[in-house]
């Protein structure tokens, strides 16, 4: 099963020099802005990371605003930098939704390293963005072949809740329509 209490998201490098590269990018970021109120929703912990934020400026601030206490910098490409793996392993997580930027590169490479470690990881693809269609396609096939779910927002936030008696539907219900 895949309940709340043993999930947290990992939001990769949704950064303000990288997201206006990104093919269709305006509605990515609102996308990721909805499942990241959704975890809200849901107490889901939030980590977020940034590559070489010197060169490609912080957490654009629609992400930034709605996203948790954990912000790590890295230069490495996977987002599982000792500071996260620590956090992790502080949490103890069965389940890991990844999202952000670039699904063939940073984003593939960190789930490739959860997925090592036997994590269950679910991709809502509408979350995930590249500067082409055939990356972001190449990146989730890769993911999906390691093991990965690939989903989407409602599916995985019904998951969470798993009933319309959760006393969060409502909430989740109106932030899907």
């Amino acid at each position: 099963m895949f309940y709340a209490t043993q999930t947290l998201a990992i939001v990769i490098d949704i950064q303000q020099r990288l997201v206006p590269a990104m093919l269709n990018s305006r509605t990515f970021v609102n996308k990721s802005c909805q499942m990241i109120k959704g975890l809200n929703i849901l107490n889901i912990p939030v980590i977020l990371t940034e590559q070489y934020p010197r060169g490609l400026g912080n957490t654009v601030a629609d992400v930034q605003i709605l996203s948790g206490e954990w912000v790590f910098e890295k230069t490495q490409f996977s987002a599982l930098t000792p500071e996260v793996q620590t956090l992790i392993s502080r949490k103890k997580p069965k389940n890991i939704i990844v999202l952000g930027c670039e699904s063939h590169v940073c984003v593939l490479q960190t789930v490739l390293a959860l997925r090592e470690q036997n994590l269950n990881v679910y991709i809502p693809q509408e979350c995930i963005a590249s500067r082409t269609q055939e990356n972001k396609n190449n990146g989730l096939q890769q993911m999906q072949a390691a093991g990965a779910i690939v989903s989407n927002i409602e599916s995985i936030l019904f998951q969470l809740l798993g009933d319309a008696k959760h006393p969060k539907f409502k909430e989740i219900s109106k932030l899907i329509q």
